[in-house]
């Protein structure tokens, strides 16, 4: 692959560069506003110019670019440093290709739009208290009245379910059936009856995700995606754009850190010189640049597929299996960097010293989000390498038979 731009790709790139050049928002209009009012009216403002979402199809609110325009676009954004925009990530990056995949025409035409423009929020309705990495062992019921489902049960690190408007969601349908064939694809609106949501405190001091309790909740059978017990493979589809998301997007959700990494190495002394300038900490940089840069063009690869028409497929679990521990290794490095300040923070990530804290305590959930690295590693193993599969004990037999801790 030439990762040199043709003319008409250089063409794209000043152009997308003269228009961010133009529009990216001033300090002054964002002044006053919190992260939320921030975030939509960034995205807005590129939704009305046709910048949001590009590669979506025109119809859906995007522009019919291809997959190396939309790599060049978010190259010429990241230039502007650190924009707001996180809490359109699920919904833009895992609802949407969900929906354009499984929804009707009707569906994507009223909902993707107001995706790419940022008017409404999804979020992923997918862990439980007990189905965590092995999401097929859920127990979140859907039974059947009428033209309704009513739903039951309980989800649980529910990113953004506080601020959504809708989500995507897998549900039990069936328990007489084996555990992956039971299950049922909804969406659904976050504001109805029955639905309570509790944001749970983390370490970093944010509460970014939440518990969801569902008691008697009422959705429509038109907003169910796939057929009934037909439930695991439209989850395969989200979650494979989760973890091409996460593979891709660095694991500390405000980016990796390295650049950060590298400025901090630059004002710090060890021995009275810059930090920069020892063998041990160029090691580890070097190290960590050749990663982010295999990371990169697996990451174009994928883009590459995506642009043949293809699904994601499980070798992007190698991205996020890599970028989540490398962020980890990275916040620790930049610690033990400042000695005793390191273990100080008062909550300003705004410079490199103040981000490094909140990435040491923040990053260790991304190893678990989306899958673990012992999943992620797994999926490799089975369905990149074709190793073969450990051994399950539930497969193929009713999931109401399968052996509990209360058994």
């Amino acid at each position: 692959m030439d990762f040199n731009d043709t003319a008409q790709e250089a063409a794209f790139r000043e152009e997308a560069r003269a228009w961010l050049v133009e529009n990216v928002p001033t300090e002054e209009e964002f002044a006053g506003l919190n992260v939320m009012d921030q975030s939509k009216l960034w995205q807005k403002r590129k939704y009305d110019a046709g910048w949001a979402c590009i590669r979506w199809p025109k119809d859906y609110g995007g522009r019919g670019a291809s997959a190396i325009e939309g790599v060049i676009y978010n190259q010429e954004e990241a230039k502007f440093g650190p924009l707001p925009g996180a809490v359109f990530s699920i919904g833009q990056g895992m609802a949407a290709p969900t929906l354009m995949a499984w929804a009707t025409e009707d569906q994507k035409r009223r909902y993707l739009p107001k995706l790419a423009s940022g008017e409404e929020i999804w979020c992923q309705l997918f862990s439980e208290p007990a189905a965590g990495s092995d999401l097929a062992a859920l127990r979140t019921k859907a039974e059947r009245d009428g033209d309704d489902w009513v739903i039951n049960g309980q989800k649980i690190w529910t990113s953004g379910a506080h601020y959504s408007d809708y989500g995507i969601m897998v549900v039990r349908t069936d328990p007489n059936a084996p555990k992956h064939k039971g299950l049922s694809y909804f969406f659904l609106d976050m504001k109805s009856p029955g639905i309570e949501t509790k944001p749970i405190k983390q370490l970093s001091g944010d509460s970014n995700f939440n518990e969801v309790y569902f008691t008697d909740v009422r959705i429509p059978d038109s907003q169910r995606l796939g057929a009934v017990g037909q439930g695991w493979q439209v989850s395969i589809t989200t979650l494979m754009n989760e973890r091409l998301a996460i593979g891709t997007g660095g694991g500390g959700g405000r980016g990796d850190g390295f650049h950060s990494l590298v400025k901090l190495a630059q004002t710090l002394t060890i021995d009275d010189r810059p930090a920069i300038e020892d063998s041990a900490v160029r090691a580890k940089i070097a190290d960590w640049y050749c990663k982010r840069s295999g990371l990169k063009f697996t990451g174009y690869r994928a883009l590459s597929a995506l642009s043949r028409g293809e699904t994601p497929g499980p070798e992007n679990s190698i991205g996020k299996l890599v970028a989540a521990p490398m962020a980890q290794d990275m916040a620790s490095f930049a610690m033990d960097l400042m000695e005793m300040p390191g273990a100080l923070w008062e909550g300003d990530y705004t410079d490199p010293s103040g981000s490094f804290p909140l990435s040491f305590m923040a990053v260790p959930g991304m190893r678990i989000a989306g899958g673990t690295d012992e999943i992620m590693a797994n999926i490799i193993a089975e369905r990149v390498l074709g190793m073969p599969q450990e051994p399950r004990l539930d497969k193929g037999i009713p999931f109401n038979e399968v052996p509990t801790g209360a058994n």
